[in-house]
């Protein structure tokens, strides 16, 4: 069996790290709304692989996330005058409504992201020990700049997206690049403890 490698641009033989075993993740869903046919497609295309490194002899362990706090989580919460975890709890039911309607199985694994804080904070923990953050106002930023390959994946180079690159001007930002880690708390938003003060990943 041959898989596409994003990294060579090239279809390679597939060898697994441990042999007769393969450990797979997916990005799932961020829980505020019902997918749509878009978000429907990698679900699809991840559930057929599955099943055929399964029909190939291959032990598969599966893990699909849930993104389960996030702005818009946060804003249809506050439209509906509900919490956080109803409007998540719902829609992870509908995710597997429609999913099994579509014939996609369940993961072995659906971890959310608030059931794993701690381990989020250790990793942006590590990363600043490293030197890849820095903190404005409570908000942990990723500093792209400090990164020497990134953007090797998608095979841009960061100094010719920031010449030509249309994105909103943040001002507190170093670089248009960077991404937040972790948020500080807002009033009325769900926060946990960090080094950083209360807050939420971003």
């Amino acid at each position: 069996m041959k898989l596409y490698n994003t990294m060579t641009r090239k279809k390679e033989k597939f060898e697994p790290i441990t042999p007769g075993e393969v450990k797979m993740y997916s990005c799932g869903p961020t829980v505020y709304n019902f997918f749509h046919i878009g978000n429907a497609r990698p679900f699809i295309i991840f559930d057929i692989l599955r099943r055929y490194l399964e029909y190939r002899g291959y032990k598969v362990t599966f893990v699909q996330n849930f993104t389960d706090v996030d702005d818009k989580i946060i804003k249809r919460a506050k439209d509906e005058n509900t919490t956080e975890k109803e409007v998540s709890d719902r829609f992870i039911q509908e995710y597997f409504r429609d999913a099994e309607a579509l014939n996609i199985r369940k993961a072995d694994y659906h971890p959310r992201v608030t059931e794993h804080i701690d381990e989020i904070i250790d990793i942006i923990k590590r990363l600043e020990a490293n030197g890849f953050t820095y903190t404005v106002g409570g908000d942990v930023y990723y500093d792209t700049s400090k990164f020497v390959e990134y953007g090797k994946l998608s095979k841009q180079n960061l100094n010719e997206l920031e010449a030509g690159a249309r994105i909103d001007v943040n001002e507190v930002k170093r670089n248009p690049f960077d991404f937040v880690l972790w948020k500080g708390q807002k009033p009325g938003e769900p926060a946990w403890e960090s080094p950083w003060g209360m807050g939420r990943p971003g």
